[in-house]
């Protein structure tokens, strides 16, 4: 996995894939733009994301798909921000009082830090960690997935005629579309998970992923998954949350009153339509994310 922070040059193409389809956007300039963007639905069975098992159960479909998307936007032969979605990779934010300045050790210390928390052998899985100091101490963000099922996707850009340059799931990719500069929540809802993220001055502070309950979504429902991150934010930094942006609701507006009496937070969409139209922007948030 490919550590956003210390990319200095980002590819100016995204290609997010998921169970449900396969989506490819293009920016420009500085700030940057979106410019163009495609998506193409994938038949059932194709893509089955999970953390252990066989992800890509037909690669010549999946590669078609990443390549119709990707020559749709310009970005056929170049190198692109390949999204996964969050099913197939493990985040976990880890707190240390240190790391050891060599990368190699540090790498060891965080590896057995999760040598007891996984469902597969971290021996067999690629790491990727970013520490950065905030007020409670040293935190760690690690992204950890199998070999074989990152070789899976990876493979399956590269038959699509691109070069995966930077790997990123699907819901660390979105936050590149949060300023971040007051305590911000993102509530990241997808066919197989919902992903509760706090961001302050740029910072991560606080990540969780939970099963998607599968259901139709619901202000109830989506009060119920931010409140014990709210109270475990307010609890520990001493602050409270101050928006609430939403990604993976369409007609986000029949949701926001009653979400904002629930919680009393701003609540607005994640990515708005001045940034992207359509449904683009509520599915594939990562792809957006990313360039943004």
């Amino acid at each position: 996995m490919a550590e956003r922070k210390t990319i200095i040059r980002m590819p100016h193409f995204a290609c997010e894939v998921s169970s449900q389809g396969v989506a490819a956007a293009r920016c420009e300039g500085k700030p940057r733009v979106i410019v163009a963007t495609h998506s193409n639905a994938l038949a059932a069975g194709v893509l089955t994301p999970n953390l252990n098992g066989q992800n890509v159960q037909n690669a010549q479909a999946l590669s078609g798909a990443i390549e119709q998307a990707l020559s749709s936007v310009g970005g056929r032969g170049q190198d692109v921000v390949a999204v996964l979605p969050d099913s197939a990779v493990r985040v976990t934010l880890l707190d240390f009082d240190s790391l050891p300045e060599r990368r190699y050790e540090a790498e060891a210390a965080v590896r057995f830090r999760l040598r007891k928390s996984l469902p597969f052998d971290i021996d067999k899985a690629a790491l990727s960690f970013d520490a950065q100091q905030t007020p409670k101490g040293l935190h760690v963000l690690t992204t950890i997935v199998l070999r074989s099922v990152l070789e899976e996707y990876e493979n399956a850009f590269r038959n699509a005629g691109c070069s995966p340059g930077v790997v990123l799931p699907s819901s660390l990719a979105a936050l590149g579309a949060m300023e971040g500069d007051i305590p911000s929540m993102l509530l990241k809802l997808s066919a197989d998970t919902t992903s509760v993220a706090v961001v302050k001055d740029g910072k991560l502070l606080l990540f969780r992923s939970l099963e998607a309950a599968g259901a139709t979504p619901t202000a109830e429902r989506m009060a119920d998954d931010i409140y014990p991150s709210l109270v475990y934010f307010q609890d520990n930094y001493g602050a409270s949350v101050e928006e609430l942006l939403v990604s993976g609701v369409s007609g986000l507006d029949g949701f926001a009153p009653t979400l904002k009496e629930q919680t009393g937070l701003r609540v607005k969409e994640l990515i708005g339509s001045s940034v992207v139209s359509g449904d683009l922007r509520h599915d594939f948030a990562g792809a957006l994310g990313a360039l943004l």
